[in-house]
């Protein structure tokens, strides 16, 4: 063979494996990530009726399986020909309220953002560093910022729905939400939970540079809060 045409034997070899990696990327990307970890709605199944009254001091607590205090998000993950889900979530969450008259007067929930977690390490890594610059901006946070009526909720332990005004800090930047949340009194505990629709670029979270996925600028915040009184 002559050397001109092993050239054009090695371009074109060179431009097919080209072409096959661009296309198998995404299912190569696939097997590397998963769905991530998502913060499910409180489990009622065996809650009790309201043990303790309403008014008073409550903080939020760790709580027990399944119904633990979690916040986290999920987003879409963007491939060529591919739309996928990935949610991140951590435990870290602290806060306190007052409730005076049944009304929930006062409230801030903070996060420690630096903690969350998906099911990749590679992916935790992008999403603190990249994505929420979690070195700059180490905690999100919640601050009521309009009454609550909690005298609404049953106190028989079914299921009600509480409607929280408030201040959202993330990444920086603060922005007024109002969400109409899952809430339940059970024995002496308030289990608060809910999807809260969010766009990043709202909270100047900007596309981070992912190698094989771009996120969607729409998502959710996943929240679930185990509440007990002092």
């Amino acid at each position: 063979m002559q050397k001109g045409q092993k050239r054009l034997v090695a371009i074109f070899a060179i431009l097919v494996l080209g072409i096959a990696l661009i296309s198998v990327a995404p299912t190569i990307y696939s097997h590397m990530s998963g769905p991530g970890v998502k913060v499910t709605g409180f489990r009622h199944d065996h809650a009790k009726p309201a043990s303790v009254d309403l008014d008073g001091e409550w903080k939020v607590t760790k709580g027990k399986k399944p119904n633990t205090s979690a916040v986290g998000f999920t987003f879409f993950e963007i491939l060529p020909g591919e739309r996928k889900t990935t949610s991140g979530a951590t435990e870290d969450v602290s806060g306190e309220g007052q409730v005076k008259k049944g009304q929930l007067t006062e409230a801030l929930v903070t996060v420690d953002m630096t903690d969350i977690v998906t099911d990749k390490m590679r992916r935790d890594v992008n999403v603190r560093r990249k994505l929420l610059d979690t070195d700059k901006f180490p905690e999100a946070s919640f601050e009521l910022t309009k009454p609550a009526d909690l005298a609404a909720l049953p106190d028989d332990g079914t299921p009600g729905k509480l409607t929280l005004t408030g201040d959202m800090i993330i990444h920086g930047e603060k922005k007024e939400i109002t969400h109409e949340f899952d809430a339940i009194r059970d024995g002496r505990t308030i289990l608060i939970s809910g999807d809260v629709p969010i766009n990043r670029l709202d909270f100047g979270v900007e596309t981070p540079e992912f190698i094989a996925a771009k996120v969607d600028e729409e998502g959710e915040l996943n929240i679930r809060l185990h509440l007990e009184r002092r």
